[in-house]
Formats: structure tokens, C-alpha cells, sequence
């Protein structure tokens, strides 16, 4: 399903923990760690392709998390050609996505990448919320910092004020806008915490996977 400029309908998943953290998965045997992300398929809205992603990729049910806040915007990457199928160039461009801040309510045990027949990752860690971006494929990266410096203003002031680049102007959970209100500050550049270690690892070697099973136009 895309829209008339070629972009995808999608859903992105900032997800933190009681310390402020946020989730962090590596795909599958791949190098590359990103945060949960989706389409919307017909007829979903943007929170009901929210709570079913975030099943089908951590294995989290809605009782599981609370939704604090949401993007205002579309907000949009375009795919290099390379990664895009054959049969699908020219008319398709990338995703457009609206992204979700999330408080998780139960434990880490109730994190599961195995929920599904097609995992999404093969291990996860808690990490910074100001993410290391140069372990996310690099067409992604501005999106990921448009996203995290959004909604940075409803993390608690404690992580807020280690980034004095914010937006201003952002509304409660209560009464988010829908898609339409654009927002032009650029984003910041994102620190780098360094290596990523302590890691969950979830999948035994050779388990099959679809590199993006979420996205039919894009290969590995």
C-alpha cells in the first residue's frame, strides 16, 4: 500500500524501560541494530499497526506498555535503488512512518523475539536513549534522529537535559494531533555510547528469516 508519492504507510517503536532506556534489537544475522518498525496494513490505524508490531517483533501485548506519546508527522526515509526490488522501481520510494514512544509496564522476561514464525531480531539490549547511529543502516539514520529528538521532551528531565538541542511546542499524551502539523528544527547529532555488550541473545544459528518481512520492497 503506498501513498501517491511512493512512500509506505509505516509505524516506528521507541521503546523504554523504568531507567529511561530504550529498546535496542540486532536483525537477524546481520550487524545492523534498530528499533522495532512496521507497516500499516489497510485499514489499520497508525495504533493498531503499533500494538501488533510490537507483538509480532518483541512479543509485548498491550497490557504490556503504556503509550506516552507519538510523533506529529509523517515522517519520511527514501530507499537507495539498490534495495529496492526490480519490479518495484519507479513507483516506490520508501516508508513514511509515525513513531511511538512507549513506557514498558512489565518485566524483561515478558520480552519475546520468538513470537512469530518470521523474527525480526536474533538479540537485544537496553540502551541510551541517544542511540549509537552508526550501527543503523545508514539510509535510516536521519529518520532515527528526527524521531528520537521529537519525543525526547516526554523522556524525564534526568535524560532530557544531556541533549540541549530539544523541540519545544510538543502536546501531552492526551490529545495528540493526528498526522498533518509538520516540524522543521533539524535534529541533533546523537552520541555515541561506544560498543554495544551486554546483549540478549534469543535465536539459535540458522533460524530462517525474511530480512524485512515488514517491507516486500526491500532486500537485506
Amino acid at each position: 500500500m503506498l501513498d501517491r508519492d511512493g512512500f509506505r504507510p509505516n509505524v516506528g517503536i521507541i521503546l523504554l524501560n523504568q531507567k529511561n532506556q530504550v529498546f535496542w534489537g540486532k536483525r537477524i544475522r546481520t550487524h545492523s541494530w534498530q528499533f522495532p518498525q512496521g507497516g500499516i496494513d489497510r485499514g489499520e490505524t497508525p495504533e493498531q499497526a503499533m500494538y501488533r508490531e510490537l507483538h509480532e517483533e518483541v512479543g509485548l501485548k498491550p497490557n504490556h506498555v503504556r503509550v506516552v506519546a507519538r510523533t506529529r508527522d509523517w515522517l519520511r526515509y527514501e530507499v537507495p535503488d539498490r534495495f529496492i526490488r526490480r519490479d518495484a522501481r519507479g513507483h516506490y520510494k520508501g516508508q513514511k512512518q509515525i513513531w511511538f514512544l512507549l513506557q514498558l509496564l512489565g518485566q524483561d522476561w515478558d520480552l519475546n523475539l520468538r513470537a512469530t514464525d518470521h523474527p525480526e531480531f536474533d538479540a537485544w539490549r537496553w540502551n541510551d536513549y541517544w542511540v549509537p547511529l552508526d550501527v543503523v543502516v545508514e539510509f535510516k539514520r536521519g529518520v532515527y534522529e528526527m524521531a528520537l529528538t521529537e519525543l525526547a521532551r516526554y523522556v524525564p528531565r534526568a535524560e532530557q537535559q544531556r541533549n540541549r538541542f530539544l523541540r519545544s511546542g510538543m502536546r501531552p499524551r492526551d490529545g495528540l494531533p493526528e498526522p498533518g502539523v509538520p516540524t522543521s528544527r533539524p535534529a541533533p547529532a546523537l552520541r555515541n555510547p561506544g560498543l554495544l555488550n551486554n546483549s540478549h541473545m534469543e535465536l539459535p544459528p540458522g533460524a530462517s528469516f525474511d530480512p524485512d518481512p515488514q517491507n516486500t520492497h526491500f532486500r537485506g
